[in-house]
């Protein structure tokens, strides 16, 4: 199993890991915000008013309100990415990695607006009158190749089949099996409730839901999406507030430091602006899924007599789960000044290094060594070997790194009594065939869902600040679930019919209970790879129909100013 994650990690350091992925991703956003005339800022407001419906008819073909599919939409990327991953990517980049967030947010508006506006145009309506759409839809209706001699070749029906099946995997890669795996250990942390029970009760509630189809799924994610944005924002405002002389200070370090990467603060070692820039980028698509693919299988249900008006509401999505909700899981970070402390915590081997020789944090040569593992996984001051453990405390000349900062007061215990024996390293990282019951704990930075939950307790609330970080994490991530069970029901349908889609539910809420008490670590790094999978086709297949996503807009135009002669319209198409 060790050597399966290896490779998914070395795997996703080529695909979504590499640079390539980061420019395309970007440069997509880029392209489609000049192409159209900056269209997440024309279109921000008519958006809005879409959303309350002023526009709407009653003959309009769809499952559910623009409002239902704005939050099933929601639902499915305000999850975990917004509390841990915004953590993660401050603690890897510093504060220089929110800016990079923002920025693909912004970006990223476009590019929901142009993948939802062209996947509801060629969305299907099925036997049953429900509605499928979504990526695949497009690709196998526009993206096939016809030939000079006149013969059509189906690349597009394989690429839909291909997007399809990476939506199936990343299902339960990205919006099940990792979000109850998290709900789990939160509320095992915070309130000591067993992991199994915490598992059969969701996956009892994520049944009722989900069994229920897109009308229950809307109608429950549209109760709660506002609910639990409310209680997350009132409790970040809170940390915000206490913490109120440090808001400026924090506020300036997202951007002073953007085009240089972050300088080393406390505990936090630096990051280059290639490190910063990348991990900030990649966050931002975990966090709101612009390229992805994911919301317009959900937008591509919603009640509508043309395709644009929803591409609209979709520019709201990174909006508000990016530029507001991460926003403010930054400036909590920041403000707090959790980011760069040192905390007690039980050491992840995941996040353990071990480095030969004692290497000194107050030493530029000693963190620029240390910084150049991180960078370039160079491997030459890494310690392999034994080392003997004596009453807790490890002997030999080494250095302990753990989650990129310099380890404090390491101790070793077995079943919470001081640890005597040998401990095996291999290229930094222990070995754990003879030393599986050993717990390593220390001071050192931590990262994810615990730092954003220190934060949380920085308030005047005090350590009943976690109690929201726990109520925050279960609804965002439970709610993550319940529309990713949708978007691979779809897949589902389009591979194999509507009748596949029951049994690939009643499979997802059993996957669901298991993942509840298992290790998940292999499945998150596998849906790293699903996500760009996804992402890679779809965005090739936007940038390839450019122009008929262009002339359906400039459609929409004609046809708003016939329908409604007194509505406002942007400048351009007056």
């Amino acid at each position: 199993m060790q050597q399966i994650n290896e490779f998914l990690l070395e795997l996703d350091k080529h695909i979504g890991g590499g640079p390539w992925f980061v420019y395309l991703l970007l440069g997509t956003g880029l392209f489609f915000t000049i192409y159209l005339g900056f269209p997440q800022i024309r279109y921000f407001k008519h958006a809005f008013r879409i959303v309350r419906g002023k526009y709407d008819k009653h003959d309009d073909v769809g499952d559910t309100s623009h409002f239902q599919a704005l939050t099933t939409a929601l639902s499915g990327t305000v999850g975990t990415g917004n509390i841990a991953g915004v953590a993660l990517a401050i603690h890897l980049g510093g504060p220089a990695a929110l800016f990079w967030m923002l920025v693909t947010a912004m970006l990223g508006m476009t590019t929901k607006f142009v993948e939802v506006t062209i996947s509801h145009k060629y969305r299907d309506i099925l036997p049953d009158g429900s509605i499928s759409g979504g990526p695949m839809y497009y690709m196998k209706k526009r993206l096939n190749i016809k030939t000079k001699s006149g013969k059509l070749i189906k690349t597009g029906v394989w690429l839909g089949g291909f997007f399809a099946f990476a939506t199936i995997l990343s299902s339960f890669g990205t919006g099940s099996l990792p979000q109850i795996n998290s709900i789990s250990d939160s509320l095992f942390d915070t309130f000591g409730i067993n992991k199994v029970i915490t598992g059969a009760v969701l996956a009892v509630l994520l049944g009722a839901v989900i069994i229920g189809g897109i009308k229950r799924i809307a109608r429950v994610t549209a109760t709660l999406v506002p609910a639990m944005a409310l209680i997350y924002f009132l409790g970040a405002m809170f940390v915000i507030i206490t913490n109120y002389e440090n808001i400026i200070p924090s506020f300036l370090s997202i951007f002073s430091d953007a085009f240089t990467g972050s300088a080393a603060v406390g505990g936090f070692l630096g990051a280059g602006f290639a490190f910063s820039f990348n991990k900030g980028v990649n966050r931002g698509l975990f966090s709101n899924e612009a390229g992805q693919g994911s919301a317009p299988i959900a937008h591509s249900a919603a009640k509508a007599h043309e395709p644009v008006s929803e591409g609209m509401v979709a520019i709201l999505e990174p909006f508000i789960d990016t530029i507001i909700i991460c926003s403010l899981t930054g400036m909590v970070l920041l403000s707090s000044g959790v980011w760069s402390e040192k905390f007690d915590n039980q050491f992840e081997d995941a996040d353990l290094r071990v480095f030969s020789g004692q290497l000194d944090e107050s030493s530029q040569e000693d963190v620029k060594s240390v910084r150049s593992y991180f960078k370039r996984s160079n491997t030459e001051f890494l310690f392999s070997g034994a080392l003997m453990v004596e009453e807790g405390e490890l002997e030999g000349d080494v250095t302990i790194i753990h989650a990129q900062s310099f380890a404090e007061n390491v101790k070793f215990t077995n079943n919470n009594v001081a640890y005597t024996g040998p401990v095996y390293f291999k290229n930094g990282e222990i070995i754990r065939d003879s030393t599986k019951s050993v717990q390593i704990w220390g001071k050192s930075l931590i990262h994810s869902a615990p730092l954003t939950t220190q934060a949380f307790n920085r308030s005047f609330l005090g350590n009943y600040g976690q109690y929201i970080v726990s109520i925050g994490l279960l609804l965002f991530a439970f709610s993550t679930a319940i529309s990713w069970s949708y978007y691979g029901g779809r897949a589902v349908t389009y591979l194999f019919g509507s009748r596949w889609d029951i049994v690939y539910r009643i499979f997802y809420v059993i996957a669901f209970f298991f993942a509840a008490f298992t290790d998940t670590t292999i499945v998150w790094n596998f849906s790293l790879i699903t996500i760009a999978i996804m992402t890679v086709p779809n965005l090739i297949g936007i940038l390839i129909l450019h122009k008929d996503i262009k002339s359906t807009i400039h459609s929409y135009w004609d046809d708003f100013r016939d329908n409604w002669p007194d509505a406002k319209v942007p400048r351009k198409y007056r």
